[in-house]
């Protein structure tokens, strides 16, 4: 049976769209150049069959049907992918240019094997169409097999340049050019991606952002070697000359030209050093001595972020951290010391959260994601300040990024347990859900995070149950990186605790996944499948959906093999299929439960031990049983 006309109609019309968002695409700007024109260009190729197909009476059958749809969730990643690449930072890029090389790999692979499956001999279209297609088809086959993807010259360069404190020029002026970091205004733009990459990613970079910070400023030194005329400060031709250190410009204070040791920043967004622009300020001034636009207020914000970056450059170029200058009087906020520039800095961040400005709200919510995640001291005096409402509206953003700080400034405010309250009583749990459905995946992985936290108090555990969260997680679950995927299941863990939560859990399709995890083993899931498992079994429900999926040899295997903690739950699991269950019983049997149970019996945990016990108990009344029957 043929697949209908307006199905064709609709596929084929999502297929031609996909190309031409594609086609739109700027051209790319990092070391992914290359291969990155070359699949734009493939894809663009593509299009003239579709337009053909789209515009004629022909009916597809169903499979070849499914084969343009499954073209069309190929080009869909590859979107996905070409869109990744050509933003953010160039360095961190190039630090994953294996995954990144890999990601190409398997995009190609994918169009490659679709098209493959689609018989254009068969299909009513031009010659000339049909020739390209397979034209397209020839060069995608042999992009598949060649090694377009890997640049050893670059993975060299690389690693020289991380290695050795002053790297041959030559390596950082093939560096320069292949990352497009060129000059100055290239360097400054990279310098901001970073800024924005260390808020994003909660500080969570180790090594590898220091490695980026300190590639930038030897890139940044061979620029300026190269053109000395872009800098006219003669100290900073001196340093260039001497190879020593030169301060990037974002470092140093406009009203001093030193490298700063306290920034702060003003309500026009220049940040200078807190001493000097407190003396403009007590002496009268009210403008902003870069922009001499007129300060709105005079609070100044602590930048957490460029005092991160500062003390990272000092670090990588053997410079001594700077110190921060006087000490601040300490008031108390909810029983602890905080000071009085962090209690200004809160409230003038929280003017900024409620602002209709997106980037003044997003800069803020990436600022108080830090600062709540820093110490408890400011996890309270953030709630008491009023910012948790906001951030709850933030939510909603239309600006990915904002969600994204919105919800991990939340998860940072919850490991406070009266914070918890505020949060589920400001509305947040439907609002976090929709963000677990919705958002991008680290806005998804920290909204699961934050329900997981929040899930702590069994009250929220039915709330949290009944928004709709469970399916959520589910998907999260089978799709999410690592992290993700631990964050999903301790959130499902947690809310399952709660009876009604283990039957919304099942009928989402809970147990599939976990066996799956369960049979992967090196996939690092099977402690969190088999936690899980075992609060579900101790529900009907959940007892026969874990049934239908045969995991006893699973279970047996995890008995005699696995560590003592998953021992135990994989026995739990066993008891609760085998009570009441005959045919169960005789399959553990059957897979030779006794002699892993006997073991366990001797030495597993207590509660291991227990569940052994009874299991035994029951083999050996069902030889009985069968004893007698057979006597």
């Amino acid at each position: 049976m043929g697949g209908s006309e307006s199905s064709k109609g609709v596929v084929m019309g999502r297929l031609i769209e996909c190309v031409k968002e594609i086609s739109g695409f700027p051209e790319c700007q990092n070391f992914c150049k290359r291969v990155y024109g070359n699949l734009v260009r493939r894809v663009k190729l593509l299009s003239p069959l579709f337009e053909e197909l789209k515009d004629s009476d022909e009916c597809l059958s169903d499979e070849q049907l499914e084969s343009f749809e499954s073209l069309l969730v190929a080009l869909d990643s590859a979107k996905t992918l070409l869109k990744d690449v050509n933003q953010g930072s160039k360095l961190y890029q190039a630090l994953r240019r294996n995954d990144i090389a890999d990601n190409f790999q398997k995009i190609t692979e994918k169009i490659e094997a679709v098209l493959n499956e689609i018989p254009c001999h068969k299909l009513e279209i031009s010659e000339e169409v049909r020739e390209q297609i397979e034209l397209v088809h020839a060069q995608f086959k042999r992009a598949k097999a060649q090694t377009e993807f890997a640049d050893i010259q670059l993975d060299l360069d690389m690693s020289m340049a991380q290695k050795e404190k002053d790297p041959d020029p030559a390596i950082l002026k093939r560096l320069a050019e292949k990352l497009h970091l060129r000059t100055i205004n290239d360097l400054r733009k990279e310098s901001s991606e970073l800024h924005e990459l260390l808020i994003t990613s909660s500080g969570e970079l180790g090594d590898s952002f220091e490695m980026m910070t300190s590639l930038l400023s030897k890139l940044r030194d061979c620029v300026l070697a190269e053109n000395p005329e872009v800098d006219t400060s003669e100290c900073e031709k001196l340093s260039v000359k001497h190879r020593s250190p030169v301060i990037p410009d974002d470092f140093r204070c406009p009203i001093s030209l030193e490298l700063m040791k306290d920034p702060v920043i003003v309500s026009t967004g220049q940040t200078y050093e807190r001493s000097c622009i407190q003396k403009w300020l007590d002496a009268g001034h009210k403008t902003c001595p870069k922009t001499q636009q007129t300060l709105v207020h005079t609070a100044l914000t602590p930048n957490y972020v460029l005092k991160s970056l500062i003390a990272l450059w000092c670090e990588s170029n053997g410079i001594e951290l700077p110190k921060k200058q006087g000490s601040c009087r300490t008031k108390k906020c909810g029983g602890n010391s905080l000071s009085d520039c962090d209690r200004t800095a809160i409230s003038a961040l929280l003017d900024k959260l409620t602002s209709n400005d997106i980037e003044q709200q997003r800069a803020a919510a990436g600022e108080l994601r830090l600062l709540a995640k820093r110490n408890a001291d400011n996890r309270v005096c953030i709630a008491e300040a009023g910012a948790i409402p906001p951030l709850v509206d933030l939510l909603s953003s239309s600006d990915p990024r904002t969600q994204e700080h919105a919800v991990t400034a939340l998860l940072n405010l919850s490991i406070n347990e009266s914070n918890k309250g505020t949060i589920v009583n400001a509305g947040a749990i439907p609002d976090i859900v929709d963000v677990l459905k919705n958002g991008s995946m680290e806005a998804r992985e920290n909204a699961a995070a934050t329900l997981f936290s929040l899930s702590v108090l069994d009250e929220n555990k039915v709330q949290i149950g009944a928004a709709g969260a469970i399916p959520a997680l589910i998907k999260l679950l089978c799709e999410g990186t690592p992290r993700g995927k631990k964050d999903a299941a301790t959130a499902i863990f947690n809310l399952t605790i709660y009876q009604g939560n283990k039957a919304r859990a099942v009928k989402a399709g809970i147990v599939a996944p976990l066996i799956q995890f369960m049979k992967d083993a090196g996939g690092g899931m099977v402690d969190e499948a088999l936690a899980i498992m075992a609060i579900l079994a101790s529900h009907p429900e959940g007892r026969v959906a874990i049934g239908q999926a045969e995991p006893i040899p699973l279970l047996v295997e995890v008995i005699r093999t696995g560590s003592p903690r998953n021992r135990e739950n994989a026995a739990a699991v066993l008891w609760s299929l085998c009570t009441g269950d005959l045919l169960q019983l005789k399959l553990a049997k059957e897979h030779g439960a006794e002699a892993a149970l006997q073991e366990l019996s001797e030495n597993g945990t207590d509660r291991a031990k227990r569940k052994a016990g009874s299991i035994l108990e029951l083999l050996q009344r069902m030889e009985g049983d069968d004893n007698v029957l057979s006597s």
